[in-house]
């Protein structure tokens, strides 16, 4: 079978134009083309649109990743090619890959096989510029701060308690500690600081949670990055620079618009990390899309433990979207590694280790149906080494859980092949209503806030955390933040904070080493174990495989 890039390349794809007017309705005239086939949709257009009283959102995430791979959103969009396929009018919502992990570990972003989004090569290698546009208004401010300082220093600001970083969108250890204003006195203060990746900004978290360019400027002026000597908040606004960083995002903010192999829409728009950030894409292209199709496919980041809770918990409470079910995401060889298989063997039948994978993804099906008071499908990608037994297997052990296990092979045989998992879903939704609810209550304070996500989502027995770290939630809480949701930053491949433990550890403790405040997202960040906000390369990354050859990209994935 050819790669994925290879499959793209060999796409008959329609002139946006084209897929805007037959698909969505949408004119021309409310389109900002970026070539024949990608464009940016008009926010004035999409404001003027009444959301669909009979429109269905489906959220699609997975079991706890793994090497062995399972194919999220490559499933995201072989369901909204399926749903189309079976006469329903369907759009679906993703994030923009970032260009670190493009050249890092993953390769190319943009689903896989015949379920992919086009074109291929553009969406993974800058798009349409709004990365940039983030990265520059996060820097916009760390220079404004260093200039201000630098100038008098009128506001008081404390160069020992600077909270904000400079972004670059790809992954540089290097980066993660420095020392900037080296060089005398006309480059400023010499202070310590450090770079993150740009999808762990604050800026993109705003960028995805703004509803429109008012709010954002709002959000963007709420910004604390500093203190004063006093302990004083300095924000954004007071450093001047919420408008201008208003200005560098105006245009991002209008959702992108793409296509699949299969000529249907899809809007790519914003593109925080799971594992750090909140992980979904934004609250304007899920909305928007609600306005457009009966149907909505969305994705949030990595397992339901963390990328569905963050679209519950943060983006479903800050917009009103409601998922009206869940799609989790599986292999049989995922499964089997979470039973203890070595890589290299989970293509061999082992029943014994999928029995015991099978509790993670118990786990996720648990918190979808029982804390998000949502009903679910298991869509499992099918690969030819599954053996029929395994198949029996995970269909018995999985038959007591009211979630449907569907088997999918959209990867090699596009919207078809997800078909079944289509006709599931609507199934779903008109016969089993949602009864949907946060994991919290928004008035807890801060810390139980934490406790409840880790021994509900987690099946941790506890929470710990030095007392500098205690005493800053503390802080956080009495200065009137005890009701902004908690984003936790830990690691995606394990309930616990030990990315090794595999399967559906229980009775572990998560230690909360950091804390942040992220005022103009309106969120805490809760940063547990090792979790990096700027990665680092592997020893063989992908960029050693990506290559121009005879004018067209190679090796992407």
């Amino acid at each position: 079978m050819p790669s994925d890039i290879e499959i793209a390349q060999a796409a008959r794809l329609q002139r946006i134009s084209a897929v805007a007017r037959e698909k969505l309705g949408i004119a021309e005239e409310h389109l900002e083309p970026y070539g024949h086939y990608k464009a940016k949709v008009s926010l004035k257009h999409l404001d003027t649109l009444k959301p669909r009283k009979d429109a269905r959102l489906v959220l699609v995430t997975a079991i706890s990743p793994t090497p062995a791979g399972e194919g999220k959103t490559t499933t995201t969009v072989g369901l909204g090619d399926a749903l189309n396929r079976i006469g329903k009018k369907a759009i679906i919502c993703i994030r923009e890959p970032s260009l670190g992990p493009v050249f890092g570990v993953k390769g190319g972003a943009a689903g896989g096989g015949y379920a992919q989004v086009v074109p291929m090569e553009d969406i993974n290698l800058h798009f349409t510029g709004d990365f940039n546009a983030i990265g520059l208004a996060n820097n916009l401010l760390a220079a404004a701060l260093d200039n201000h300082i630098h100038h008098g220093n009128e506001l008081g600001i404390d160069v020992r308690r600077i909270a904000w970083r400079r972004v670059v969108d790809m992954n540089d250890r290097a980066l993660r500690d420095i020392v900037v204003a080296l060089g005398g006195t006309a480059n400023g203060y010499p202070r310590e600081d450090g770079f993150d990746i740009v999808v762990a900004s604050e800026v993109m978290a705003i960028f995805c949670l703004a509803t429109s360019h008012d709010d954002l400027k709002k959000r963007l002026g709420n910004i604390v990055c500093a203190y004063t000597r006093e302990g004083k908040p300095v924000r954004a606004r007071d450093l001047k620079v919420d408008g201008a960083m208003t200005v560098l995002l105006k245009d991002a903010l209008n959702p992108n618009l793409v296509q699949t192999l299969e000529n249907n829409p899809a809007f790519i728009h914003g593109g925080p990390f799971a594992n750090i950030a909140h992980g979904c894409n934004s609250v304007i292209a899920t909305a928007s899309a609600m306005k457009l199709a009966d149907y909505v496919v969305t994705e949030a980041g990595f397992g339901a433990d963390l990328g569905a809770e963050k679209f519950v918990d943060i983006k479903c409470r800050k917009s009103g979207l409601r998922p009206d079910a869940v799609v989790i995401v599986a292999t049989i060889r995922a499964l089997k590694y979470h039973g203890g298989v070595d890589l290299k063997e989970v293509t061999k039948e082992n029943l014994a280790a999928l029995e015991k994978g099978i509790a993670n993804l118990e786990r996720h099906v648990n918190n979808v149906r029982n804390h998000y008071g949502l009903p679910c499908v298991v869509s499992i990608n099918r690969f030819n080494h599954d053996t029929p037994g395994e198949i029996e297997l995970l269909q018995r052990k999985m038959a007591h859980h009211e979630a449907p296990v569907i088997l999918a092979t959209h990867w090699a045989d596009g919207g078809k092949g997800a078909a079944d998992v289509a006709r599931a879903v609507v199934e779903l939704i008109d016969k089993t209503p949602a009864n949907f609810k946060y994991v919290y209550d928004e008035e807890q304070p801060l810390w139980d806030k934490m406790r409840t996500i880790a021994t509900r989502i987690y099946g941790a027995s506890d929470v710990t955390a030095d007392t500098k770290v205690r005493n800053q939630v503390k802080k956080l809480q009495e200065e009137g933040y005890g009701r902004y949701p908690v984003c936790v930053a830990k690691t995606q491949y394990s309930f616990s904070t030990d990315p090794q433990l595999r399967g559906a550890p229980s009775g572990h403790v998560i230690n909360v080493r950091e804390v942040r405040l992220a005022a103009g997202a309106e969120f805490v960040v809760m940063v547990c174990g090792d979790v990096m906000t700027m990665p680092g390369l592997p020893k063989v990354p992908s960029a050693e495989r990506i290559d121009l050859v005879d004018g067209k990209v190679v090796g992407l994935f």
